[in-house]
C-alpha cells in the first residue's frame, strides 16, 4: 500500500479504538466550551446551559455506572446512573440560577463559575468554534467525540509528516504516529478540551520549522509558523506567547551558527518574537485577565477564597515545592524522563531542526510551571513535552538504522590486517 494508505489506516484503527469510551472523557471545563459553542451558533443562555448539563451529568452518571460494575462490594446493586444524573443535573442548575440572578449574564458561557473565572474561558473562542459544526450536525456526545477524534488524528499526520519532510523512512514515520495516538499527547487530546486543538497547532507549527530546515519550501515553512500562531492567540494565548519565545529563541541560536541560510532563521525567530510580543499588546489592550489574575485564581481555589495579599511570595514557595514532588513522582516512575532523554538523543542527531522540537516541548514545561497545581488530571498541563519523544524517537531510531547500514565488506586479495571497505 502507498504511504498515505498506511496513514489513513493507523488513523482509522485509532478512531475505530476510540468508541470504546464516547462518554465520560469530559472535565468540567468541557461544559464552558460546550455552552460557549452552543451560545456562537445562536442558543439563549438558558437553552445552551440545558444542553450543557444535561450531556455533562448524563456524563457523570454513565462513569458511575461503569465505576459500580467493578465496585467489589456493590456491582450486583442497582444502576446509579439515573440518581446520579439527576444530582448532578439539580446540583448545575443551582450554580446556574444562582449566577443568573446575581447578574452574571454577560458573555457568551453559562455561568458555571463565578465572573471571574468565566473570563479566562471567554477569550479563547478558537476552540468553541471549532466545535460549532461538529455540535450542529451530530449534537453534544457525537459531536463532541468526533471533534476529538478529527484533532487527535489530525496530530498524528502532523507527526507523520514531520518526519516525512526530514526524510525519514515510512515505517519510522508511521511509528511516530502511532506514538502520538499512544502516549499521554494523545490520551489528552482526545479529551473535549484545548489541548488537542493547542497540539495540532504547535505541530503545524514545527512542520513549517521542518520545511525550512530542507530548504526546498521556506516560504509554506514560514507561512506555517506564522498561522500557526496566529491560530494559537484564538485558542489559547499564553500558549501562543510560550511559543513565539521559545521558537524566536531556537530561531535566534540556529541563525548564529547556521550562517548559510541565516535570513530564514532570522524570519523564524522574527515571528516568534513578533508572536510573543503581539500577545502581550493584544491581550493588553482587549483586557484580557493577566498573570496576576491566573495567580489569584490558582491558590484561591477558582476565586472560592478571598485574594491573596502576598501573592508572588505565595506562588514562589509553591513553585519550588511543586517542582520537588514532581521530581520525586518522576524518579519514581522514570517513564518520562526516559522519554525524554530519548527524544533529546534524537533531536540532537538533526540539530538545527532538533533545535525546534525541543522549544516547542519546552512550552510544556512553560505552561506547568505558569500553572503548579499537582492535582490537574494526568499531566495534562506539561503534555506537550510528550511531543519530543514522539518525534525525537523516530529521528533516533532512523539514526540507528542508517548506522547499520553501513556494512564492511572484504575486498577480495586483501592483505591481512587491511581495513575493510565500506558498502551501504
Amino acid at each position: 500500500m502507498r504511504p498515505r494508505t498506511w496513514v489513513l489506516v493507523l488513523a482509522a484503527v485509532f478512531a475505530v479504538l476510540q468508541l470504546a469510551n464516547v462518554t465520560g472523557r469530559d472535565t468540567p471545563d468541557t461544559k464552558n466550551y460546550l455552552s460557549y459553542a452552543l451560545s456562537l451558533r445562536g442558543e439563549s443562555k438558558r437553552e445552551a446551559a440545558t444542553v450543557t448539563i444535561d450531556y455533562y451529568c448524563a456524563s457523570r452518571g454513565a462513569i458511575a455506572r461503569r465505576d459500580q460494575s467493578v465496585n467489589v462490594l456493590n456491582f450486583h446493586g442497582k444502576d446509579p446512573a439515573a440518581r446520579v444524573a439527576k444530582k448532578c443535573r439539580a446540583a448545575q442548575w443551582r450554580v446556574v440560577d444562582a449566577q443568573l440572578r446575581a447578574g452574571n449574564s454577560g458573555g457568551f458561557i453559562t455561568p458555571f463559575m463565578p465572573e471571574r473565572f468565566m473570563r479566562i474561558f471567554e477569550v479563547r473562542p478558537g476552540y468553541p468554534v471549532f466545535l460549532v459544526p461538529f455540535v450542529t450536525l451530530l449534537g453534544p456526545v457525537w459531536g463532541l467525540w468526533t471533534s476529538s477524534v478529527v484533532l487527535t488524528v489530525a496530530g498524528g499526520i502532523l507527526v507523520f509528516l514531520i518526519l516525512r519532510t526530514l526524510s525519514v523512512s515510512v515505517p519510522l514515520a508511521l511509528t511516530g504516529q502511532a506514538l502520538y495516538y499512544v502516549l499521554p499527547c494523545g490520551t489528552t487530546a482526545m479529551r473535549p478540551m484545548t489541548e488537542g486543538l493547542m497540539m495540532a497547532l504547535t505541530l503545524a507549527a514545527v512542520w513549517g520549522c521542518a520545511l525550512v530546515s530542507t530548504g526546498r519550501r521556506t516560504r509554506a515553512g514560514l507561512a506555517l509558523v506564522g498561522g500557526s500562531l496566529l491560530l494559537l492567540f484564538t485558542v489559547k494565548h499564553s500558549q501562543a506567547l510560550f511559543l513565539g519565545l521559545c521558537l524566536a529563541g531556537a530561531g535566534a541560536l540556529v541563525a548564529v551558527r547556521q550562517r548559510q541560510r541565516w535570513r530564514a532563521w532570522a524570519v523564524v525567530a522574527g515571528l516568534g518574537a513578533a508572536a510573543a510580543v503581539g500577545t502581550l499588546l493584544l491581550a493588553g489592550l482587549l483586557n484580557y485577565p493577566s498573570q496576576t489574575d491566573s495567580l489569584q485564581d490558582l491558590l484561591t481555589d477558582h476565586y472560592a477564597l478571598p485574594d491573596r495579599t502576598r501573592l508572588y511570595p505565595e506562588f514562589l514557595h509553591l513553585e519550588a515545592d511543586f517542582w520537588l514532588e514532581w521530581t520525586r513522582q518522576q524518579l519514581w516512575q522514570p517513564v518520562l524522563a526516559a522519554a525524554l532523554g530519548a527524544g533529546v538523543w534524537g533531536a540532537l542527531r538533526r540539530p538545527v531542526f532538533g533545535a525546534f522540537l525541543i522549544g516547542a516541548a519546552f512550552t510544556g514545561i512553560l505552561t506547568q510551571a505558569a500553572h503548579p497545581d499537582i492535582s490537574v488530571w494526568g499531566g495534562r498541563l506539561i503534555v506537550l513535552v510528550w511531543l519530543l519523544p514522539v518525534v525525537g524517537v523516530p529521528l533516533l531510531l532512523e539514526s540507528v538504522v542508517r548506522g547499520k547500514a553501513v556494512v564492511a565488506v572484504p575486498v577480495p586479495g586483501q592483505a591481512h590486517g587491511q581495513q575493510a571497505q565500506p558498502v551501504r
